[in-house]
C-alpha cells in the first residue's frame, strides 16, 4: 500500500503518516518543505510498522511538485492513497489584509491542492482505483471573521474535492473531504485554551483511515469534525 501525505511534518499530516503505517505498515512519501521534521516524521512511522520515504517539497513550487511526483512513482509507484493536507493559516481583518496575503492563502491551501493532485490523478484513473483525501476544514462550510484569505481557500477546496469525486466516481476512484474543527496542531501555539477543547490530531487521522477502509462499495464523502464542547 502507497500512501502520499503533503504537509506530513507536524499535526494532522504527521498523524496520519503514523496511522498508516501503525494500521497498514504502509509505504509513505512524506511531504513539506523542512527535511529535518519530515525525518522526525518518518522516525516516527517507521517506529509504528510503517517504511516512509522523505521527499523535501514546497508544494507552492509546479516543478517541484511534478518532481516530487516522479520521486514518488520511481521508488514505489502509483498511489494508493493521496491527502493533499497541506496548508497554512493566517489570521488578518479584512483591513488588514494585503492581496499578497490573499493570495497567498489561497496558493498554499487550494493552488497546491490541485498542482499534487494533477501529478498523481491520471495514472490513479488508469488504474482505475485509488482515494484521494481533501483536508479542508470547518472553515469549508462556515464564515470566520479574520480569516478571509483562509476561508476563501478552504471553501475552494470543498469545491475542488466536489468536482473530482464527480469527474471520477465512475472510474474506480474515491473522494473524501475531511472538514476538521480546532485541532491541537501548531496552528494553536500560544492560545490561551485549554488543550482538552481541542481534538487530537490522531482522532482526525483515525477517521482517514477508516474512511479508506471502507469497502469498494461505499465513499464517504465528507467527514465533519468537531471538539466535543463545540468550536473555540
Amino acid at each position: 500500500m502507497i500512501v502520499v501525505v503533503t504537509g506530513a511534518s507536524q499535526g494532522i499530516g504527521q498523524a496520519i503518516a503514523e496511522a498508516f503505517s501503525a494500521r497498514d505498515g504502509a509505504r509513505i512519501a512524506l511531504v513539506s518543505r523542512t527535511r529535518s521534521k519530515l525525518e522526525q516524521t518518518a522516525e516516527s512511522c517507521r517506529e509504528r510498522g510503517g517504511e516512509p520515504l522523505v521527499v523535501p517539497t514546497d508544494v507552492t513550487d509546479d516543478a517541484a511538485v511534478a518532481d516530487m511526483a516522479e520521486a514518488v512513482r520511481d521508488e514505489w509507484g502509483v498511489p494508493d492513497v493521496l491527502v493533499n493536507n497541506a496548508g497554512a493559516f493566517t489570521y488578518a481583518p479584512l483591513d488588514e489584509l494585503t492581496l499578497e496575503g490573499f493570495r497567498d492563502q489561497i496558493d498554499v491551501n487550494l493552488t497546491a491542492a490541485f498542482a499534487v493532485t494533477q501529478a498523481f490523478l491520471p495514472a490513479m484513473r488508469a488504474r482505475e482505483s485509488g482515494h484521494l483525501f481533501f483536508m479542508g476544514s470547518v472553515a469549508s462550510i462556515m464564515a470566520y471573521p479574520g480569516n478571509a484569505g483562509y476561508c476563501a481557500a478552504k471553501h475552494g477546496l470543498r469545491g475542488l474535492a466536489r468536482v473530482v469525486r464527480e469527474e471520477t466516481k465512475d472510474e474506480g476512484l474515491r473522494v473524501t473531504t475531511v472538514l476538521p474543527g480546532a485541532t491541537d496542531t501548531p496552528t494553536w501555539a500560544g492560545a490561551d485554551i485549554p488543550s482538552e477543547r481541542f481534538m487530537a490530531p490522531a482522532d482526525v487521522a483515525r477517521s482517514v483511515v477508516d474512511a479508506y477502509h471502507l469497502s469498494d462499495r461505499t465513499v464517504l464523502e465528507e467527514l465533519l469534525l468537531r471538539p466535543q464542547e463545540g468550536d473555540v
